[in-house]
């Protein structure tokens, strides 16, 4: 009895007993450590921590407090003042940033073609699919094995040296997994003797999910029919995914160490099944891969198989010229299919204006073309051109009629058959009408339209019963502005140094001093990375006086003190004699004293430079692709722009105060690797005619020689002062003619013309 009360009572008291010990046991562990700590000074407890930073890795360190000691009492205690000691911060670390956005983010382009080709047939197959898909597609890329000396113009050609098949397309798999696999999603292979209807690839590449592992292409059964699985025949084409061939990378070797096939696509399948155990499929999702075998020698337009006309590719092409007619083949389907699609538009417009707030009217003509610019003011009204099938009464030169050539007569021709087209669109079988002549015709370029125009045109009717007559009828024509396209650029950098030619005449010193000011502040006060270059122009009279009476005495003092000024900046100079000053006379003598891979800004002195335009010359010239023409802001004659007014101090760019000179070109920016080759192929011409370096000017070079892209455009960052120019006679009679309509335009707006007009008539009628 007494054993079992004190059972009971143990089981109560028990935990109670066992935690209180517990505790004990603990705090006793926690005294220990704590204790030996404490033992140390504040030094020692300083450099303990700093001591195990490096294993506690941000844990909190414990005791890293110093404790006061038990022995002392809080009266002993005295305050230590530590030193402050500032952080050394640590150089930030360079960020690395591509050269793309798309490469920051991770983004890729969807489709890559290879085409598979030999030398051989490059120059004819080759090409005849180059010029059929490459302006459908972003990327082509032409695979062969022995090298070739002469590459087509305009297609990018790999070459591995050795014209096997099979080690040709092992190549290439090889050559697309170390150059483009982390760059596409999607790769389609070729051969040259394949028709590819490029944009169905493209649209049929833009349902796919990019992470597949897909083989897609026609599916056939190896030779011999031992091995399981089927692969993709060349002939019609295959379409490989990127995961595909990522997974199919480790293995490559393996594969060229196993060639067991003749045919490189066979070997290429036996590969990817073996490695990745996927087999080619003709349809994924229900995305059917379309494909046609033409007849040897068949003409594509005679044929009326429903298959041909659904294809995606068309094996085997026997020559160039049958890839041409199943190029326009595929194009007039297309182009059906694009008229039909813009008709169902129309209709659903017309359909959905019947209910708008103001019925048909909300539907302009023609449907789906945007509506006509509606002008401001009086000055924003389009201008209508008079035309007849000759002559044009609008002329570049201001002439009131000149005859009507070149693309101009093209155009009015191309008009003039589009609108008989139509009416007999319209009214045929009924009536039948043909062109007798063009009346009138009219035509203005609408920024929000396009080019429209009217047309009185005279016209033969004829019946069914062969009766005709002679009619006289109005129509409406709008060439509407075509899609957009982007034009993919080769890269260029904001690093590359600009070199500032300015050429210097006996006129030109009383603007240096501003020249210098703007520059200065632009420039030299910002490190900007160019080199300013002047170029003294004496004429030989002025040249044997040099040493006693030096025109350019006083620039040279103060390139001398701008150079003591910036220490860091050093102003080279040219003296140059010459009896006719000409650009490419100077351009002679700064290309020879420069590397081929100079970006040279030929400029005036009145041109004010600031980093903004050095920039956009940067990017706007790219070497072997491009030259850049900027078209400056140029200010009115202060006398006539500011009549009876004073003269701002700053000129702000607003139509009253100047005009963007499109007769100047005097500002250029160019590479000159490109001007040595354009007057490499300019000096046949120069052989001929002595007089062709004076007479012409750096811009009618590059157009008549270069075949680079000559851009222009106004740019709002290259600013100058009003300048009567001295126009030169010497020079080719359309430049002397741009510089007296250049002199003409500057003088002021047309109001401000019109007002001195004005005054004289207003104080003699008073």
């Amino acid at each position: 009895m007494r054993f079992s009360a004190l059972l009971s009572a143990l089981r109560s008291v028990g935990p109670v007993v066992i935690g209180i010990s517990l505790g004990f046991t603990l705090s006793l562990l926690s005294v220990n450590w704590t204790e030996e700590a404490c033992y140390l000074d504040t030094k020692e407890v300083e450099d303990v921590t700093l001591s195990q930073d490096g294993l506690l890795k941000g844990a909190r360190k414990p005791n890293s407090i110093s404790a006061i000691s038990e022995t002392e009492s809080e009266e002993d205690f005295e305050p230590r003042i530590v030193p402050y000691k500032p952080v050394q911060q640590s150089n930030p670390k360079k960020v690395f940033r591509a050269r793309y956005i798309s490469t920051e983010l991770g983004m890729r382009e969807r489709l890559l073609v290879g085409v598979l080709t030999s030398k051989n047939t490059i120059g004819t197959m080759g090409v005849a699919v180059n010029r059929t898909i490459s302006h459908h597609l972003d990327s082509v890329v032409f695979f062969t094995g022995t090298h070739n000396r002469k590459v087509p113009h305009g297609m990018f050609v790999v070459s591995h040296g050795d014209e096997r098949l099979i080690w040709n397309m092992f190549q290439t798999i090889k050559y697309i997994l170390e150059h483009y696999i982390n760059e596409y999603d999607w790769f389609y292979f070729a051969q040259d003797d394949t028709y590819t209807e490029a944009d169905r690839i493209k649209t049929l590449v833009s349902h796919l999910s990019m992470d597949r592992e897909l083989y897609l292409g026609s599916p056939e059964e190896f030779i011999g029919g031992e091995m399981e699985g089927k692969y993709c025949y060349g002939g019609f084409g295959y379409l490989l995914s990127r995961t595909l061939l990522l997974r199919l990378q480790p293995f490559i070797e393996n594969c060229r160490n196993d060639i067991l096939s003749a045919r490189p696509d066979e070997w290429l399948g036996r590969c990817i099944i073996d490695y990745t155990n996927t087999n080619c499929v003709s349809e994924h999702e229900g995305i059917q891969y379309h494909r046609y075998q033409l007849v040897k020698n068949s003409d594509p337009s005679k044929e009326q198989s429903e298959h041909l006309k659904t294809a995606l590719t068309v094996h085997p092409v026997s020559d160039p010229e049958q890839m041409y007619r199943l190029h326009r083949f595929f194009t007039e389907i297309e182009l059906q299919k694009t008229y039909e699609e813009i008709s169902k538009l129309q209709a659903e417009i017309k359909n959905v204006s019947v209910v708008a707030f103001e019925g048909n009217r909300s539907a302009h003509w023609p449907v789906g073309v945007n509506p006509p610019f509606e002008p401001q003011s009086r000055f924003e009204v389009l201008k209508w051109e008079y035309f007849t099938e000759e002559e044009i009464y609008s002329c570049i030169d201001g002439n009131p009629k000149c005859e009507l050539q070149g693309v101009d007569r093209m155009d009015v021709a191309d008009v003039i058959d589009a609108a008989i087209g139509e009416l007999n669109r319209k009214y045929e079988p009924v009536l039948h009408l043909k062109k007798q002549q063009l009346i009138n015709g009219y035509r203005r370029f609408d920024p929000i339209r396009g080019m429209e125009y009217t047309l009185d045109l005279q016209l033969e009717v004829v019946n069914q019963k062969g009766h005709s007559r002679s009619i006289t009828k109005r129509v409406h024509l709008v060439r509407p502005l075509s899609q957009i396209e982007v034009i993919p650029m080769p890269y260029v950098t904001e690093a590359t140094r600009v070199h500032v030619i300015i050429p210097l005449t006996r006129e030109d010193r009383p603007y240096v001093d501003r020249f210098f000011e703007v520059f200065a502040s632009n420039a030299f006060e910002t490190s900007e990375n160019a080199i300013l270059t002047f170029l003294f122009i004496y004429d030989p009279v002025e040249a044997q006086q040099v040493s006693q009476n030096d025109i350019f005495a006083s620039v040279k003092t103060q390139i001398s003190a701008y150079e003591h000024k910036y220490p860091t900046v050093k102003i080279p100079w040219i003296s140059v004699k010459t009896e006719t000053p000409s650009q490419i006379k100077f351009m002679d003598i700064m290309s020879k004293k420069h590397p081929v891979d100079t970006l040279f800004f030929l400029a005036s002195v009145n041109t004010y430079v600031n980093t903004q335009f050095l920039n956009r010359c940067r990017m706007n010239s790219i070497n072997n692709w491009q030259v850049f023409f900027p078209v400056h802001f140029q200010d009115y004659n202060p006398e006539v722009a500011y009549h009876n007014q004073q003269q701002p101090a700053t000129i702000d760019q607003v139509k009253d105060a100047g005009h963007f000179d499109r007769r100047s070109l005097d500002e250029s920016c160019f590479y000159n690797s490109d001007y040595m080759a354009t007057r490499t192929r300019m000096m046949a011409d120069v052989q001929e005619n002595e007089d062709l370096v004076e007479t012409m000017d750096i811009y009618d070079m590059f157009v008549k020689y270069s075949g680079l892209h000559v851009f222009r455009a106004v740019e709002p960052a290259l600013h100058q002062r009003y300048r009567y120019q001295a126009c030169n006679p010497r020079l080719s009679e359309d430049i002397f003619h741009r510089c007296v309509q250049s002199n003409l335009e500057g003088l002021g707006s047309r109001s401000q013309l019109a007002m001195l007009l004005f005054e004289p008539e207003q104080g003699n009628s008073t």
